[in-house]
């Protein structure tokens, strides 16, 4: 009897499990390699998987063959596939999950391999001969450009609308397009060391982590711990430099897309190489270029957002997480995963230094450091003439207030204005107002998919009041024009969004751009670029949500007001404090980044929080003690390991049924287990949600008890009437 060779296959499902192909008709099982994508039957559909072994046909056991194998070598190889198959068993998630998370969608569907040659354009020998006898305007221009070879890529980034100009040039067949190599530079003044600036001139601190970075052998983590404003980037410039000077690749992580084109701009106009970006702005095939383009080597440096730690880096030199303790690291769905803590897994397996930069780190982060885990590399003063901001605490109690304002921060933005300063005023919710409510009866919106009898959800109001919409599950509908209870007329919104007081200030300073910052403003490509760009070093005001606490170096600001932070003072999370000091320092940190000082005005009507006079007279650190302090007292992260299992269904009753099965699998495991309780958002577009919280103060613990409980909720009858997640290390309780 033949024994048939098979595929072991990790598919992209919710399974728990392998499973086995009989290899393509026409080939044998030994040509498609581990790492491979192979396109599959999978009941009535097709699934695209890779192959993670080899093996057998059991007798008697009769498997279905694989449809196609796309690729003559594999996609995922060596550390990338052996730090993923850690991270699915870090997780308790599905392999095939978690691989099909770490390619480009592109490829996750089995589409080809996009082309990922650089091409640019060069004058040929009748261009050159043409070139002197050319008129004057942007053909002649470009064609001066093209007396080298230029790649493509360059030219969109320093030659924006290029291609009308080389429209003509192609007609008179004055140039070619040709492969350009790696190498083609970004980097037009022919400086020996692009990534030296004779304008910085480091001061001791920053010399002393430039130098520990670069003497780095082998893994070695280390927070860069500095000021906002300090010159973190410009010692993260030095170590790529360093890291490409001795032929290796360096990957970048930002927190948000926004910040990307900032980075891919300085970086490009720095480090000589092309600066390859990935991030969701970008289409699938441009992401699938990238990604490929950092398996092959030609990618030397790699900004991107979370999704980018997947990137394959056969040749790696550094990994650098910038803003580290930003929550937007976190995947809240699907594959849970940190894109911080899995840089550092991927940084020690590939044996390489990995630098975590903050003003504000994460209390896990900087406990780490103080317990000698990673290097700590201080930067306590702003680069340059830049000063810290002056910060004063405002109290608007009895204060009459326009649009969340007062009439002494309207002032101080008066002022600010009129001595040329720009102006930020920050406001942690997008949106015109929180709250519709009725003057008359006392009825407000509630969003019907959110809300429960016990705990509503009000839908926010949008577009000057005319449209609400529910910011957990994306439920929209007009505003009611009278009150569905007492058909009243008096509906009012309550409260103040990014809108409300984008109106105000418009109404107030119309001779300035009035310019606002958040989801619903910067959805197009680059969004956020361009409203930097149309502002330009104007005198005008920026009203935005958190997207503008983030990295954002704004040379003329020289206020900020912060609206609205009384609601994250009392919040039962404990992390509230953490998050909310983390951006209040970091909103702060915008003010006064160049010569001009800068000031920053805290609206509260609690002036005498705790939190408060201690981020004011103390400052981050002096905060972080006190709570670091508190969490060991309580028996919190980082002092305990965290998992959290999620579930919910149409019916209240099921999610709890499945709870209590895996409350019971998890007794006498040596854990706590809190619950089955719902969630602090009980139900979320039409689901009704409970949740299981395990605490263990060491981490085996922790996985040894989940490692046995898993399979058997993944096998139980109930699990098929829930959805459920498992979330370890889980950053929020929600």
């Amino acid at each position: 009897m033949t024994v048939s060779a098979t595929l072991r296959v990790a598919l992209p499902v919710p399974l728990p499990r392998l499973f086995d192909y009989l290899p393509p008709p026409g080939l044998d099982a030994s040509a498609v390699a581990v790492g491979a994508r192979l396109r599959v039957p999978f009941g009535q559909r097709e699934v695209c998987g890779l192959v993670v072994g080899h093996g057998q046909a059991e007798p008697g056991v009769e498997l279905r063959a694989a449809l196609a194998a796309p690729d003559a070598a594999p996609l995922l190889q060596g550390e990338l596939l052996a730090s993923l198959r850690w991270l699915a068993g870090y997780l308790h998630a599905p392999l095939g999950e978690v691989l099909a998370a770490a390619l480009p969608a592109a490829l996750r569907r089995g589409e080809p391999l996009p082309d990922i040659i650089r091409y640019g354009w060069v004058l040929n020998e009748a261009g050159r001969t043409a070139l002197a006898a050319m008129r004057a305007g942007k053909p002649k221009a470009l064609a001066m450009l093209l007396a080298e070879t230029r790649a493509e890529d360059w030219l969109d980034e320093t030659s924006p609308g290029w291609r009308a100009p080389l429209r003509p040039l192609r007609e008179r067949g004055l140039v070619e397009r040709v492969k350009a190599g790696s190498e083609s530079t970004f980097f037009v003044k022919g400086d020996s060391d692009p990534a030296f600036d004779p304008a910085f001139s480091p001061n001791a601190e920053q010399q002393l982590a430039i130098d520990a970075i670069r003497s780095a052998n082998g893994f070695a983590p280390f927070l860069l711990d500095g000021v906002t404003g300090s010159g973190k980037t410009e010692v993260y410039l030095q170590a790529i430099a360093n890291c490409l000077a001795r032929g290796r690749q360096a990957l970048v992580l930002v927190p948000e897309i926004g910040l990307t084109p900032q980075a891919l701009t300085r970086f490009r106009a720095r480090l000589g190489v092309p600066v390859h970006a990935l991030h969701s702005g970008l289409n699938d095939n441009e992401r699938a270029a990238t990604w490929l383009a950092a398996a092959s080597g030609q990618a030397r440096v790699i900004v991107g957002t979370r999704s980018a730690v997947f990137v394959p880096l056969p040749e790696a030199g550094l990994i650098v997480v910038d803003e580290e303790h930003d929550g937007s690291y976190k995947q809240f769905d699907g594959i849970r995963y940190h894109a911080r803590d899995f840089a550092i897994v991927r940084a020690r397996a590939l044996a390489v230094p990995v630098l975590l930069g903050s003003a504000t780190p994460s209390l896990e982060t900087l406990h780490n450091a103080r317990c000698g885990r990673y290097e700590l590399l201080r930067l306590r003063q702003r680069a340059g003439a830049a000063r810290p901001p002056q910060v004063r605490v405002l109290d608007v109690r009895k204060r009459p207030l326009q649009a969340g304002l007062s009439e002494e921060s309207l002032a101080a933005i008066r002022a600010a204005l009129d001595a040329g300063g720009q102006v930020l005023v920050f406001r942690n919710r997008r949106g015109y107002a929180p709250v519709l409510l009725c003057h008359d009866c006392g009825w407000s919106a509630h969003c019907p998919r959110c809300s429960t009898p016990e705990r509503p959800t009000a839908m926010t109001v949008h577009a000057h009041g005319k449209r609400l919409q529910c910011h957990h599950c994306g439920h929209r509908r007009p505003s009611p024009p009278a009150c569905p209870d007492c058909a009243s007329l008096a509906l009012q919104p309550q409260g103040n969004g990014t809108e409300r007081i984008e109106a105000e200030l418009q109404a107030h300073f119309d001779d300035v751009p009035v310019i606002r910052i958040d989801r619903g403003s910067t959805g197009q490509r680059d969004g956020l670029q361009k409203h930097f760009d149309a502002l330009g070093n104007q005198p005008g005001i920026l009203i935005g949500t958190q997207m503008l606490a983030k990295g954002h170096d704004l040379g003329n600001l020289v206020l900020v007001v912060v609206v609205g932070i009384d609601e994250g003072l009392f919040s039962a999370d404990f992390r509230s404090g953490e998050k909310l000091a983390q951006l209040l320092i970091q909103v702060a940190g915008r003010a006064g980044r160049a010569e001009r000082p800068g000031t920053v005005l805290l609206q509260t009507h609690h002036p005498e929080h705790p939190l408060l006079q201690t981020l004011v007279n103390g400052g981050y650190h002096v905060f972080a003690d006190g709570e670091l302090a508190l969490r060991e007292a309580a028996g919190f992260p980082p002092f305990a390991h965290l998992a959290l299992l999620r579930a919910e269904a149409k019916q209240a009753e099921h999610p709890l049924q499945f709870l209590q099965l895996a409350k019971t699998l998890l007794e006498g495991s040596g854990i706590e287990v809190h619950g089955p309780l719902p969630a602090p958002m009980p139900r979320r577009a039409g689901y009704v949600r409970s949740q299981l919280l395990l605490a263990a103060p060491a981490r085996a613990a922790l996985h040894a008890a989940l490692d046995a409980a898993v399979p058997a909720l993944y096998a139980a009858p109930d699990a098929r009437r829930v959805r459920w997640s498992l979330d370890v290390d889980p950053l929020d309780l929600y």
